[in-house]
């Protein structure tokens, strides 16, 4: 136990050389008492811009009634957050990644500006969810994460719809295999209320990684947003940050190579999102943890899928929850020894201990047995070749198809694609290739579910292949490889494929390759001149300069 409770916030608030400090607290509202007291931020992404974070003011209230109750005072601050669902298909979703760097990076400079003693995130979609994690990694002070919730179901007749059935709507549309009526109703039937993308989608999927990395209590992130118990899940988490402190329980403790493995079969097990990739690779750099590309597709070739999640399955988050909770598929792989469970979360119990919790719904579908996966082997799979000596990512979870061979159909941005689908001038067969998107082209790597989905919706999406060095969102699925490096802006082979020119996809043999000679490639590349950056000035030209390779998380520093 730790003797003093005030280790960084004494330097700001005690003596009486801080009286300038305490009389600025005081204009505030806090008492001496209060500054007596160790000092705990609460971190909150709040918007009120899209659904995902909007309903975080008031988890953050009874956050901040949690650590008063255990002897804390809370101190909370904002920070931003981007709607990838709002951004999607438009010039505004080259912010969403670059804003995790930002989230990360304020969240430091307020909390070590303020010399906290302790530190609660709230997190509710997609850059924020890794962005608070990378930030306690930094900061390494005693902390935790609290995502806000999935949104409940739509309903449309006897079908749940989430935000995925509104992107593929608008193919269908377009294509017209839907009419104006069904459209509207697809819209206005799919996001009920306040909570983030309900499929296994990124945001959900870390949560789940978020649980997994043992950052967050077990069962507190899979309450979904607008449930009673969340709010209880927010006090606790207010308490618990209390008690990690009095312990001295810090992130460099959790956020292990053991734990990123195990939160890398959360993402195979659940058939997560590509955008993981990214994600853990950032976290683990920020955690001093070695880890590389390959790795993901060594854990998901020995973990099976057991989830039955959207995109690629049947379920919403709402379900598996019911059914058990993430929890529930901790405690499969921990009984079939496919992960580490002696590994230490923010309760100070093990992932094993913590996992031994879960009730079981009698009769679910949405978590298999070990013994009766839904494939196998896990959703990720990383593909090299000509056209991606790095790697490249693709998600397998929700689709049958190995391999495939077709011409090239080249863009060098999405809304040109997306505009080739909308007209009808995408055929079967065709391998779709989005280029100068990704973390230095773009800038920030924007990802295509405006065209991934548009091609599903127009019937397209067991037949044609995509690839990209831009990003694919979570609630995408058919053959689509992302994350393409090094990225065309790099000069890498993807900048060099003509209208045409076939493409392979090869599954079982890891490969994505373009096939010319390789003497033509080379003499190819041997012309190419870098395209101007697409900004000049600001956070995007600043983005550009600084961001690494796809390949190593896309990270800043």
């Amino acid at each position: 136990m730790a003797d003093n409770l005030k280790p960084r916030s004494g330097t700001i608030t005690d003596g009486p050389d801080r009286a300038p400090t305490r009389a600025m607290f005081k204009a505030v509202g806090f008492s001496d008492d209060d500054l007596r007291k160790p000092i705990v931020g609460v971190a909150n992404t709040w918007i009120e811009i899209g659904p995902c974070n909007f309903h975080l003011r008031r988890l953050a209230a009874k956050v901040k009634e949690g650590v008063r109750a255990a002897g804390g005072t809370p101190m909370e601050f904002n920070t931003v957050s981007i709607s990838d669902g709002i951004s999607m298909g438009v010039e505004g979703m080259k912010c969403s990644l670059i804003s995790r760097e930002v989230i990360a990076d304020s969240i430091e400079l307020v909390a070590r500006g303020n010399h906290f003693d302790a530190l609660v995130c709230l997190s509710g979609c997609d850059k924020t969810n890794p962005g608070v994690v990378m930030a306690l990694a930094r900061l390494d002070i005693p902390g935790l994460a609290l995502y806000g919730g999935s949104i409940a179901p739509g309903h449309l007749g006897d079908q749940d719809l989430t935000i995925q059935d509104v992107f593929e709507a608008v193919g269908a549309y377009a294509s017209k295999r839907i009419d104006a009526d069904q459209f509207m109703a697809v819209e206005n039937a799919a996001c009920p209320g306040a909570g983030a993308c309900g499929g296994q989608f990124t945001a959900n999927t870390m949560s789940t990684v978020m649980e997994f990395l043992g950052i967050s209590p077990m069962g507190s992130n899979g309450i979904p947003a607008t449930v009673a118990e969340k709010d209880e899940a927010a006090f606790n988490a207010g308490k618990l940050v209390m008690d990690m402190l009095r312990r001295d329980l810090r992130p460099s403790k959790i956020l292990t190579r053991k734990s990123i493995e195990n939160a890398i079969a959360s993402v195979a097990a659940t058939g997560g999102s590509t955008n993981a990739v990214l994600h853990l690779l950032a976290i683990a750099r920020e955690a001093g943890v070695e880890l590389n590309i390959d790795d993901f597709d060594k854990i998901s070739e020995r973990t099976p899928l057991i989830a039955d999640l959207k995109p690629g399955g049947r379920f919403v988050a709402s379900d598996l929850y019911h059914a058990g909770g993430i929890q529930l598929v901790a405690k499969r792989l921990i009984e079939a020894g496919l992960i580490h469970g002696d590994t230490i979360t923010v309760t100070g119990k093990t992932l094993a201990e913590s996992a031994e919790m879960t009730k079981e719904t009698a009769g679910q579908e949405v978590v298999r047995p070990i013994a009766n996966p839904l494939k196998a082997t896990g959703g990720l799979v990383i593909l090299k070749g000509n056209l991606a000596p790095e790697g490249c990512v693709v998600k397998v979870a929700g689709h049958e198809r190995l391999i495939h061979r077709g011409p090239a159909r080249v863009f060098e941005r999405e809304e040109d694609a997306f505009a080739a689908v909308q007209a009808g001038k995408i055929r079967d067969n065709d391998v779709v290739v989005i280029r100068y998107e990704g973390p230095k082209g773009g800038p920030g790597m924007r990802e295509m579910l405006g065209v991934t989905a548009a091609l599903v919706g127009a019937g397209l999406g067991d037949s044609v292949a995509l690839l990209t060095d831009g990003r694919f969102s979570g609630a995408t699925h058919g053959l689509m490889a992302g994350h393409v490096a090094p990225e065309a802006a790099h000069g890498g082979p993807i900048a060099a494929v003509r209208d045409g020119d076939s493409i392979v996809f090869d599954i079982k043999a890891r490969r994505l390759d373009v096939e010319i000679s390789e003497q033509e490639l080379t003499s190819r590349l041997s012309t190419w001149t870098a395209p101007a950056p697409r900004y000049k000035t600001g956070v995007m030209a600043k983005y550009a300069k600084l961001v690494s390779s796809a390949s190593e998380g896309a990270v800043t520093g």
